[in-house]
């Protein structure tokens, strides 16, 4: 017998048909001699009804428990008033079952599969193929099948082509360790996994493809988070004869068309900001605009105290010395301001310093702080008025480093606003653009941003005279505080290329062995061109407002990047490697 629709589409409409349907018991009950079978699929539940006039089918409901996997057939019929139940899609009718096949029976589950379920990660992942039967992840999957099919149409629509670029290819130096594959038929040598199709989507371009896309799987051999997995998948985006805003306007237009058809929200024209002002006024690349809460510099003010804690960052041109005001935050207990002073020493803070404003027009007896008496009574005042303080405020500060103060005030920012939810709106996008073109390093070395085959902003003289201080065409699009996707125009001529790889001190050996097929390419008419790529991972995450990838990917890793479903990594057999010319030896543990 053929399925005829799934559980959780039968409607009032199919009411007098007989129906053939397949799933699994989401539970079973005994009402007074007649049996009642939630049957559940992908799609949803619907109740089966047994009585005794069928007597084979009665006899064989009585004996299945919860995850037997039956095929019933039956008639569909209303439900009595008294009966309907409302929190069920299929609450308003029910199949009156006339015949039973137990297709499979199954052991007790290790967990119990409704949205009530409270059981710890590790299990989830260790049997996920039980996991993922639950509504919510049904949910998930399906969700992210329709998202990837609004991607594809959408951008088959603006006339890009779908190619796909290979898994297999040579190592390049993308910011993270590269998962390698050992050749059997080359002894020595290495396949790497790709940390993105970068430079073949680049070729593409040479080619005169003109237009790619690709829902591609990239790998990286990183330290893991929340949001971060060994393996991910990204929604990978390049185009020809095209500038920034051209990149922008496509981006843009891709993700409003997801949220519009998938959550029904208009996020609207999303504004810009560039990196430089992203860092100074929220100390992230990625601001959670949602929040309310800027960081104010006040290192002119502090120049000339004798709070050495002050006025030694405020004196070091490679420091800063910032605040943040929280409105109403002179409520918070001494305890928590102990917390939040554990909480930025992650990101390298010695100390959190703070002034709570209990009463203005007592000027400085109306604030409570341990600094006020090293740092003076104008000082402060001059602090409040350039903070724009009120009664009830409390004002943080941060003096170190540039990056150690960006840090710690960024997240502080952000876990307050989390705390006392400060929150004022439930979207917020924005395109950061005007990335620095390097970063320069402890040593003093200058490393990509991005990478080194970004297109940069000025000229190639100032870029060569000024290379710390220059700019790239650049943009990373962020939503609610999450980097979704990045990308940048790239290099196309030979003259640009050679440049940055001698500021970068790439010699010509080094670009050869690294990047030479790439080069050789530029050579033959390469047009310009830029892109965009999308964490489509992280853009789910953020569809069904949860804090973990692990809820939207099929079979994830954990945070140690392994499987333990599957028991992966694991140990590969000697004969096999012998094959591949390798041995396996144990690292030190130091």
């Amino acid at each position: 017998m053929r399925r005829s629709e799934y559980c959780g589409l039968v409607k009032p409409e199919h009411v007098g048909d007989d129906l053939i349907l397949c799933g699994w018991v989401d539970r079973r009950r005994d009402h007074g001699g007649v049996i009642f079978i939630d049957l559940r699929d992908r799609e949803g539940v619907v109740q089966v009804v047994f009585d005794p006039d069928n007597a084979e089918a009665f006899t064989l409901a009585d004996g299945v428990r919860s995850e037997y996997v039956l095929r019933v057939k039956g008639k569909v019929r209303s439900r009595s008033n008294e009966t309907v139940n409302e929190s069920m899609a299929t609450g308003n009718i029910e199949l009156y079952a006339h015949h039973l096949e137990v297709l499979n029976q199954a052991q007790t589950p290790p967990f119990q599969l409704d949205e009530h379920v409270n059981v710890g990660e590790e299990v989830r992942l260790k049997y996920r193929y039980m996991d993922l039967r639950r509504p919510e992840m049904q949910k998930n999957l399906k969700l992210r099948s329709e998202v990837t099919h609004s991607v594809r149409n959408f951008l088959i629509d603006k006339g890009f082509l779908d190619i796909e670029t290979p898994i297999m290819t040579r190592a390049t130096p993308e910011g993270a360790r590269d998962y390698v594959i050992p050749s059997r038929t080359y002894p020595g040598k290495f396949f790497a996994m790709p940390q993105s199709p970068q430079l073949f989507k680049q070729l593409l371009m040479v080619a005169g493809c003109d237009r790619y896309f690709q829902i591609a799987k990239c790998f990286r051999d990183e330290d893991l988070r929340a949001d971060r997995q060994p393996e991910f998948t990204q929604i990978d985006i390049e185009a020809s004869f095209v500038d920034q805003e051209d990149v922008l306007e496509i981006g843009e237009g891709l993700i409003n068309e997801i949220f519009r058809k998938h959550l029904s929200v208009d996020l609207g024209e999303f504004p810009r900001m560039s990196y430089k002002d992203a860092m100074r006024k929220y100390g992230s690349d990625k601001p959670d605009l949602r929040i309310p809460l800027e960081l104010v510099d006040i290192k002119d003010l502090l120049l000339n105290v004798e709070f050495k804690v002050f006025s030694g960052p405020a004196n070091d041109p490679k420091s800063r010395v910032s605040a943040l005001k929280i409105p109403g935050g002179a409520e918070l207990s001494r305890k928590k301001i102990d917390e939040y002073t554990e909480f930025v020493a992650i990101y390298g803070a010695k100390g959190l310093a703070w002034i709570k404003v209990n009463d203005l027009g007592d000027g400085i007896e109306g604030m409570q702080s341990p600094i006020i008496k090293f740092i003076g009574e104008q000082t402060t005042l001059a602090i409040m008025d350039r903070l724009d303080a009120k009664n009830g405020d409390i004002v943080f500060f941060g003096a170190d480093t540039h990056k150690i103060v960006s840090e710690a005030l960024g997240a502080l920012r952000c876990r307050i606003a989390a705390d006392m939810d400060l929150y004022i709106a439930d979207w917020a996008p924005i395109w950061i653009v005007d990335f620095p073109m390097f970063e320069v390093l402890e040593d003093g070395v200058l490393t990509p941003l991005h990478h080194p085959f970004t297109l940069p902003l000025s000229g190639l003289d100032e870029l060569s005279r000024e290379p710390s201080e220059s700019l790239s065409v650049a943009y990373d699009i962020v939503i609610n505080g999450y980097e979704l996707g990045g990308g940048s125009m790239r290099i196309h001529d030979q003259k640009t290329q050679e440049v940055i790889f001698d500021i970068l001190k790439i010699d010509k050996e080094e670009q050869h062995e690294k990047f030479g097929f790439l080069l050789d390419a530029l050579r033959f008419g390469a047009p310009p061109h830029g892109g965009i790529a999308f964490g489509l991972d992280r853009l789910m995450m953020l569809l069904i407002e949860k804090d973990s990838i692990r809820d939207v990917i099929a079979f994830p890793k954990t945070q140690s990047a392994s499987c333990l479903m599957t028991d992966a990594p694991s140990h590969v057999d000697s004969n096999q490697l012998n094959e591949l010319g390798i041995r396996a030896r144990q690292l030190s543990s130091q």
